[in-house]
């Protein structure tokens, strides 16, 4: 699971989890059938006036020695459909389970990677 954060025209920040796969430097991620109170949903708003995103995964440990995040920062793009939507879908759906059962019905979001950054806490004392 990751927090994808977007902003909006007015400069303010948005950031929500979500389900996310790597293809090579692509990262994909759904709208799924998830309860939302919208299917206009914020981040999608965000994205067509504002196409880009950072995506942040984290692990927690007590041992901080196991602590670690990365984080990305992407060009979005929505995808309404078609073979590279099709093909993220079975990507997810190959992922996690719960897409299998319930596969997303979109649209698919396309990420594309400009830059890696990461942490871990090897080195830190606990």
């Amino acid at each position: 699971m990751g927090r994808l954060a977007t902003v909006s025209t007015a400069g303010k920040p948005h950031l929500v989890p979500v389900c996310f796969v790597l293809a090579g430097d692509v990262l994909y991620w759904a709208v799924d059938q998830k309860p939302k109170s919208s299917r206009d949903l914020k981040r999608l708003q965000n994205l067509a006036a504002n196409p880009v995103a950072e995506l942040l995964v984290d692990h927690y440990e007590e041992d901080w020695r196991l602590l670690w995040w990365v984080r990305v920062s992407c060009a979005a793009e929505v995808l309404e459909g078609g073979p590279e939507s099709d093909k993220a879908l079975d990507l997810l759906a190959a992922k996690y389970a719960q897409y299998r059962e319930r596969r997303p019905q979109g649209p698919v979001v396309r990420l594309r990677a400009r830059r890696w950054s990461g942490w871990s806490g090897d080195g830190v004392d606990s």
